[in-house]
């Protein structure tokens, strides 16, 4: 059976039987596309279907093109992977680490041993969380009156650290603020910076954190599966398009064309499009493991309808690039050790093989997180990639 019969039997299936309401995946090796395909609808009860081209809300997966351009400006000198932040946001200065809360519910805190790093944030090694996976988080923006980081208030990056720089890893709001550095040695919004030095170099044409006309036209809606399984359509969810700071962490739009030429990028070594936007020895490093003896963890939601408990691969040691998880050993899937990945909030999912020299992107738009129907058919997806090349 060809890649193409299988990985369509699979995706065709989930989308017809209402799994999921609609997808999008691709498959690339490091010359071109070897696969694409799109079922489903983009809006559940509406006519328009998925396309190749549909634009989704590609969350978290903002967070590797945001840590490609900070990587930019390691390059030049004018960033540093291991001096303090504050040098160049000093407002991360302020961030203490919490030791708990008084009586009155208010928070108690301390000043961290170290300061925060480059390294520490593109790592997620820093000490931040996030609220969806953290019930202090939540405590304490309750306590201090603070906005959650999807309203792209400055205000949402003044939580507290859990723990000091470099200690473990806690997934949380580090590459926002690893985009306010590339806002602040670039002298550019953190979406202009990324659309003339990688956008445009690698043909991104359709990615960007606020919706063109263009893009909205070609949209699709999140999908929220309810505790009876059933999914329905969040018309008015979106992004804040005029943002206090576009959110490096998770704020980006794009479609899975557009994502598939950032990892061919990675795969060919920071070379697309007929442009250099990264240094081989750049992209090694990015690669490989930046955070010592410090493993991921599984997330364990504090917000049921955004996330569930999350982690991928459970059992296999995973690691951190910069920025990028890395599987320490053979995945499920059929994914060598070594392999790069990770995903957005609302089910979209990408890896990078630059071992075997393929990856792919797969484009969903359900929440909660690491949706009970949606990444099972990721993993399967993924493994009729390799059974197909095996």
């Amino acid at each position: 059976m060809s890649m193409k019969e299988r990985i369509d039997s699979i995706l065709g299936r989930a989308a017809q039987t209402g799994e999921i309401p609609g997808v999008v995946a691709m498959v690339t090796n490091r010359e071109g596309t070897l696969y694409e395909g799109a079922f489903g609808r983009r809006v559940l009860d509406q006519d328009a279907a998925m396309t190749p081209d549909t634009v989704g809300w590609i969350a978290s997966m903002t967070k590797a093109v945001t840590g490609a351009g900070a990587m930019q400006l390691v390059e030049q000198g004018r960033l540093d992977l291991d001096a303090p932040a504050l040098r160049i946001v000093p407002e991360i200065a302020n961030a203490q680490v919490l030791t708990g809360f008084d009586a009155a519910g208010q928070p108690q805190t301390r000043p961290p041993k170290r300061p925060i790093t480059l390294r520490h944030l593109l790592t997620h090694t820093a000490g931040f969380s996030y609220e969806i996976w953290n019930a202090d988080i939540q405590k304490y923006q309750a306590a201090k009156g603070l906005p959650g980081v999807t309203t792209c208030e400055n205000a949402a990056l003044r939580t507290p650290l859990l723990f000091d720089p470099g200690e473990r890893w806690d997934y949380g709001i580090n590459i926002d603020w690893a985009g306010k550095m590339v806002e602040a040695v670039s002298g550019m919004k953190l979406g202009a910076y990324l659309t003339r030095h990688l956008f445009e170099p690698l043909g991104m044409d359709s990615t960007a954190f606020k919706i063109t006309p263009a893009m909205r036209d070609r949209l699709a809606k999140i999908h929220q599966r309810g505790d009876d399984g059933k999914l329905t359509p969040l018309m008015e969810l979106e992004i804040v398009q005029e943002p206090e700071f576009e959110m490096g962490g998770g704020g980006l739009y794009s479609c899975a064309g557009d994502y598939l030429k950032f990892v061919r990028m990675i795969l060919n070594d920071g070379a697309g499009n007929g442009n250099r936007v990264l240094r081989p020895e750049t992209v090694d490093l990015m690669a490989r493991n930046n955070m010592g003896e410090n493993r991921v963890s599984r997330l364990r939601t504090a917000i049921a309808p955004l996330s569930n408990d999350a982690e991928f691969f459970p059992g296999l040691p995973k690691t951190w690039g910069l920025s990028f998880q890395i599987n320490t050993q053979r995945a499920p899937t059929g994914r060598p050790a070594g392999g790069l990945m990770w995903a957005g909030l609302a089910n979209s999912y990408y890896w990078i093989d630059r071992a075997s020299g393929v990856g792919g992107v797969y484009l969903t738009q359900i929440l909660p997180f690491a949706d009970v129907r949606s990444l099972p058919l990721y993993y399967e997806f993924e493994s009729a990639v390799y059974q197909s090349l095996s």
